[in-house]
């Protein structure tokens, strides 16, 4: 960016979808300017995400964003040279009770109307699929064999590293602390290091998000959720899908875990009742917990020697869908919120609707995509596949 010209579109935060968002921009043509309170990039949610990546979701906007992840993602090396490990494994949500079941099938046909690859297996199919599951009591579950995973780290350096070739700058260990406005549309932001004049605004903030929106005056219910997350010893591939349970035990709503594509296996759960807050410390009963709920539907995974466990922030929001859309009252001001720790997984196909969105070029199937996610909705309801 030219030293003497200001940027097109300012950028707060600079993580899983600021940076794809940047990115995305900057191949458009646009000056874009990211700040990030942190010392580098994807240091906040990202570096703390398990890495993986779905369009197996309940919802047609989801679906639609993640779907177009998915084709950056597996695409990305051959076009750019990157490594960023990613691999085709699947998604495989289980079903040990009918409850489970008559929910992952209710899904498919709003699953497969959005252009997901995904089918209901029974208990002897899916067992061909992932031969270690425990047979008993199994009914079946879903299979989406064009999921995967890739690393958080190694894909937010190479979108950040390509941003920054085409232009975009990026400063770092900047805070923001005020939205400049006037005349009813944002102007820029100061920060604890300067001031920046811009005719947009993209709250990108993460678990900061909220913070942020009240410095443009808006009120956005996001809030932060504690989640636990683990890795093991590298080990030869035994597993493709990420697994999924979605039965809710004491002390959590649901797990997940698969094998990455450097022979570990990662693994987390959602908390339940949720651990409100910023409070990023490990605790001393996660591993217990989630241990047992592994091996229970993995025996075979009980040999296993886990590295290290870590905590991060999923942003909630009160129906478990990210907030994306213009600021009615403060034009320029534009949020992409919320994520609800799927930023890794809808970055790349989020930033490019937002660069159509600044652009004025958002269509009519982004207006369709647009109008699940708005921050104006009335957040009833609940995302089934949180």
């Amino acid at each position: 960016m030219a030293a003497n010209k200001s940027p097109d579109v300012l950028v707060i935060g600079a993580g899983s979808v600021g940076t794809p968002a940047a990115l995305a921009m900057a191949e458009a043509g646009l000056r874009v300017l990211v700040l990030d309170r942190l010392p580098s990039v994807g240091q906040g949610s990202n570096k703390r995400a398990i890495g993986g990546l779905r369009a197996t979701h309940s919802d047609p906007a989801k679906i639609r964003l993640c779907l177009r992840s998915l084709e950056v993602f597996a695409g990305w090396k051959e076009r750019h040279g990157d490594e960023i490990e990613w691999h085709r494994g699947g998604y495989s949500y289980v079903a040990y009770r009918p409850e489970e079941e008559r929910m992952l099938k209710g899904l498919l046909a709003v699953q497969k109307a959005g252009g997901l690859n995904i089918d209901w297996h029974d208990a002897p199919s899916l067992l061909s699929i992932i031969p270690d599951l425990n047979p008993e009591g199994l009914v079946g579950g879903t299979f989406s064999p064009d999921d995967g995973n890739a690393s958080p780290l190694l894909a937010v350096h190479a979108f950040y590293r390509r941003a920054r070739r085409l232009g975009a700058e990026f400063r770092f260990g900047e805070r923001v602390t005020a939205v400049l406005t006037g005349g009813g549309r944002v102007r820029g932001v100061r920060t604890d290091k300067g001031e920046y004049a811009a005719p947009v605004v993209v709250n990108a903030a993460g678990p900061w998000a909220a913070e942020v929106a009240a410095l443009a005056g808006m009120e956005v219910p996001v809030r932060p959720d504690s989640h636990e997350g683990g890795v093991t010893e590298a080990v030869a591939r035994f597993l493709e899908p990420m697994v999924v349970d979605v039965r809710p035990a004491p002390g959590s709503a649901n797990y997940y875990f698969y094998q990455h594509d450097t022979g570990q296996v990662l693994f987390c759960i959602t908390p339940s009742p949720s651990v409100w807050g910023m409070d990023t410390r490990e605790t001393s009963a996660f591993l217990p917990m989630v241990a047992n709920r592994m091996v229970g539907i993995m025996p075979r995974l009980r040999n296993l020697r886990v590295r290290r466990t870590w905590r991060g922030l999923y942003p909630m929001t009160p129906d478990g869908f990210p907030i994306v859309g213009w600021d009615r009252a403060l034009e320029g001001h534009l949020l992409a919120v919320g994520m609800c720790g799927q930023g890794f997984m809808l970055g790349p196909g989020l930033g490019e609707l937002m660069c159509r969105m600044v652009l004025g070029k958002a269509g009519e199937q982004d207006q369709e995509t647009l109008s699940y996610l708005s921050p104006y909705r009335e957040f009833e309801g609940q995302e089934k596949l949180k």
